[in-house]
Formats: C-alpha cells, structure tokens, sequence
C-alpha cells in the first residue's frame, strides 16, 4: 500500500511538472538574472482595447476586436546560454504537450524560429513564438479568446502593403 501511495504522489507530481503555459513559464524564468520580462495582464488590454484605432503605415487599424479578447502577454529574453537552452527546452515540451499547430518556421545562420497557434476553426486561444539561436531565446505566449477570422482580416489587410 505504501508503495501505491508513493506511485500516486510521484504521477501528481510528474503531471503538475509537465504542465506548463505560458504564465508558469514567464513566472519560472521571469526573476533569473540577464532575463528581459514584459507581462501584459487582461486589465491592461481592456483599456487599449478602448483606443478606436491605431494607424500604422499611415493606415487606420482597429485592432479593438483583438485587443480585447487578449487575457495575457507574456515575453521572456534570454542572452545566457545555459538558461536559454533550458527556457528553450520548455517551450518545446510546452508546446508538444499542448497540440499546437506549427505556422511558420524560419532559419537563418543558426537561428531558428517558430511560430505556433492552438484553437479552433473559430477562435485562436494561443499564439506562441520561439526564436532560439545557442546563446540567445525569445518567447512569446498570447493568450485569449482571439476570432479567427478577426485575426485574419488583420494579417490580411497588414498583408497587402
């Protein structure tokens, strides 16, 4: 009997381990030294999602339908080897665990980036964006409720100039 509590403890365990977002994340690397961090919470978004419109390139984008449906904003760079391979690891594993769908995917010189999103036909939960290139990883988790066809007719619009 004592064995099977042992067994039980170390399954919790090993589950409550392996099961990492972005927020775990950003909070686990957040606090190391040579560690940039921007977290952007859901109050915050609601209060640029009032802002009307944006104008980039001299064009006016409503990015309000975004904005709002965001609930967070995590960033995390890494300029130390071992802690950026170790942050890169995890977001790996994060990834693979959460059915994320690869978008895109870039090399150049040894850097590699990937840009990953998890949802629906619909709606968007996650975009997550890895760049990794041996002494340097940046992170990008958003998290939210994002319309698919929203953000499509951003990229789409951003797409044609």
């Amino acid at each position: 009997m004592k064995k099977l509590y042992i067994l039980v403890a170390m399954l919790l365990a090993s589950i409550t381990a392996l099961a990492q977002d972005g927020r775990s994340l950003y909070n686990k690397y957040s606090d190391y030294d040579n560690v940039e961090a921007v977290y952007i919470s859901p109050a915050m978004f609601r209060l640029i999602g009032k802002i009307p419109d944006v104008e980039m390139d001299g064009e006016n984008v409503n990015l309000g339908p975004i904005i709002k449906s965001l609930s967070g904003l995590y960033i995390l760079s890494i300029k130390q080897g071992a802690v950026a391979d170790d942050l890169a690891a995890d977001v790996n594993r994060f990834i693979q665990k959460g059915q994320y769908e690869l978008l895109m995917e870039a090399k150049d010189s040894g850097e590699v980036t990937r840009m990953y999103t998890v949802g629906d036909d619909s709606v968007v939960n996650s975009f997550v964006m890895l760049s990794h290139d041996g002494d340097e990883t940046n992170f990008i988790c958003i998290d939210g409720t994002i319309p698919r066809d929203k953000l499509e007719s951003l990229i789409a619009d951003a797409a044609k100039d």
